[in-house]
C-alpha cells in the first residue's frame, strides 16, 4: 500500500494507457485504428476494462515473438497487472482528472503564482513551506489544517 494507505485510491494515467492501446490498434488504415481506439477509450471510461481485454485478447501474438514486436500482448499484460487502478468512471463522476493536464497546468497557478513574484527569492526550506501552504489553500484545506494544528483556536473559521 502506498504512503496514504486506505485513504487514497490510485488511477493509471489515462493517456499512458491509451498509448498501449494505440500501439495495439487493429485496422488497415489510420481511420480504422482511430475508430477502434475511440471505442476502447469509451469502454474504459465506463469501467468496461474486461471488454477491452477481450477485444485485445483475440489478437494476441505468439509467446515466441519478442515484446517489442508484440504490442497487443504487451498491452494486455500492462492492463492485467493494473486492473485495480482503472476505475475511470468513478473518477469522472467525481469530477476528478484522469489525465495529467490539470496537474501539469497547476504548477502555474499554484507554485509560480506565489513563488515567482517579482523581486522575491526563497531558500529551499522556505520555498517548500510556502508551497505546502499554497497547496492547502488550493485544496480548500486551509481552515481545517489550522484548526487541527490548534483546536482551541476556532476563530480562524
Amino acid at each position: 500500500m502506498g504512503l496514504f494507505g486506505e485513504r487514497a485510491s490510485y488511477l493509471i494515467y489515462f493517456y499512458h494507457l491509451c498509448e498501449y492501446l494505440a500501439a495495439a490498434a487493429p485496422g488497415a488504415n489510420e481511420k480504422q485504428q482511430k475508430k477502434w481506439l475511440e471505442k476502447q477509450k469509451k469502454a474504459l471510461k465506463n469501467n468496461q476494462v474486461l471488454k477491452v481485454l477481450n477485444n485485445l485478447s483475440t489478437r494476441l501474438e505468439p509467446e515466441h515473438i519478442a515484446d517489442k514486436f508484440a504490442p497487443v500482448r504487451v498491452g494486455v499484460r500492462y492492463i492485467k497487472n493494473r486492473l485495480e487502478y482503472m476505475n475511470y468512471k468513478d473518477a469522472i463522476d467525481a469530477n476528478l482528472p484522469i489525465g495529467s493536464g490539470k496537474i501539469e497546468s497547476a504548477h502555474r497557478y499554484v507554485i509560480q503564482k506565489r513563488l515567482k513574484l517579482t523581486g522575491s527569492w526563497w531558500t529551499v526550506e522556505n520555498a517548500n513551506d510556502m508551497l505546502a501552504l499554497r497547496i492547502l489553500r488550493v485544496n480548500d484545506d486551509w481552515q481545517s489544517y489550522w484548526l487541527n494544528l490548534n483546536p482551541e483556536n476556532s476563530s480562524l473559521t
